[in-house]
């Protein structure tokens, strides 16, 4: 799709989306949820340790639940896998997610590819997920991230916007969240780089409801 029709469509719906939230005026369902601070730092095979979001970072998020974990392999053989979730319980307020496609070229990175894959994960059917092979300078990292609401992943942001407004109208609800999972690709494959991001997704993904409420 030609970029200036994808940068049309993206503001339209942008613009309807907040439009509609906003004209919605009955009260709002805000489900019970665990916060991420007690989501386990133990992962199979994988242990994690926080790193502190600065609050320049948190002024631009906006009011939501946020965890930035770096996860290594207990053997410390393996490249660490940092886990990034950004939950947000309205976002009926302008507060809504933030595209990783759109963020990580302000950061420096420089994308080098970009796919779909499809993740079979256990305790739930296969999903499709956005696929970032990106650099700066000399570091590649690999990420992967998905937008999940109400028990249902998407990679597309156009349908997390499209469920936002339908889950708005059948469930009066507008939570909804991003997990993303990057790792750095040295001198191996891009494949085996994928499967340690998919071994920390496979432990994630079974425990995220009570994070993210279905």
């Amino acid at each position: 799709m030609n970029l200036d029709v994808r940068f049309a469509l993206t503001v339209i719906i942008l613009t309807s989306t907040a439009v509609w939230l906003h004209m919605r005026e009955d009260y709002e369902v805000l489900p019970p949820r665990r916060p991420f601070s007690a989501l386990p730092r133990q992962l199979g095979d994988w242990h994690g340790t926080d790193v502190p979001i600065s609050s320049e970072v948190l002024d631009v998020l906006g009011r939501g639940d946020f965890l930035s974990r770096t996860y290594r392999d207990n053997s410390r053989a393996l490249p660490n896998v940092d886990l990034f979730i950004a939950y947000f319980p309205s976002q009926r307020t302008g507060d809504t997610i933030h595209s990783p496609e759109h963020c990580l070229p302000g950061a420096g990175w420089s994308p080098l590819e970009s796919s779909k894959v499809t993740l079979a994960l256990p305790g739930r059917s296969p999903f499709p997920a956005n696929r970032y092979l990106v650099a700066r300078g000399e570091d590649r990292l690999l990420v992967l991230y998905w937008y999940w609401a109400h028990n249902r992943a998407v990679a597309s942001e156009y349908w997390a916007k499209f469920y936002l407004v339908a889950d708005a109208i059948r469930l009066n609800r507008s939570d909804g969240a991003m997990i993303r999972v990057t790792t750095p690709v040295g001198r191996e494959s891009v494949g085996t780089a994928q499967s340690r991001l998919v071994a920390v997704a496979g432990e994630l993904v079974p425990v995220i409801n009570a994070y993210v409420p279905p």
